[in-house]
């Protein structure tokens, strides 16, 4: 197993904008300000990306895999017209009431990186904008760093459950440039 510079990203939120009535398709698929440039910031340092991201329309029946495929389809797309690339993303299909152990708080997601990508998630960075993202980095024995865009003005609202040492950054891109 190798420590190689790995950040993972939750989706929704963090890099698009996330909706209480899901991202159904690739036209609702909409990118938060600087997010992809801040991958690419962050792939031309070297640094290797992944998503991870809880998906439970899929469960609930509100859009297919084939549509989360195209919509994750146009997110590379974008992230590459910018001259960043998402390695892998990994996606839990299931829902709240599932008892998976994919499904974020659980770590699985990013204990499926680790191990595709047969790297030390340690103290590595995993950026998200909910309690139950930050939940998981903690579990996987990751850096949790929280933005504020997405839900994470409300997730700091929740400042006695946040777990000791979470990073806090502005959006995606205050977090790229800190940490290059």
């Amino acid at each position: 197993m190798t420590q190689s510079r790995f950040v993972i990203i939750d989706r929704d939120g963090v890099i698009n904008v996330d909706s209480e009535a899901y991202v159904k398709s690739p036209e609702e698929w909409t990118p938060i300000a600087r997010s992809l440039e801040a991958i690419a910031l962050l792939t031309q340092a070297g640094w290797r990306i992944a998503v991870v991201t809880n998906q439970a329309g899929l469960s609930r029946g509100l859009f297919d895999l084939a549509t989360l495929n195209r919509i994750h389809a146009r997110m590379h797309e974008m992230v590459q017209r910018r001259g960043g690339r998402i390695e892998a993303v990994f996606f839990c299909p299931h829902g709240p009431q599932d008892g998976c152990t994919c499904r974020k708080p659980k770590p699985g997601m990013l204990l499926e990186a680790a191990d595709r990508f047969d790297t030390d998630l340690s103290g590595q960075a995993f950026v998200g904008d909910s309690l139950r993202d930050l939940q998981a980095a903690q579990a996987a024995s990751m850096q949790p760093v929280l933005v504020r865009t997405g839900n994470g003005l409300r997730t700091l609202e929740q400042a006695s459950l946040i777990p000791e040492g979470t990073q806090v950054y502005d959006d995606l891109m205050d977090f790229a440039e800190t940490l290059l």
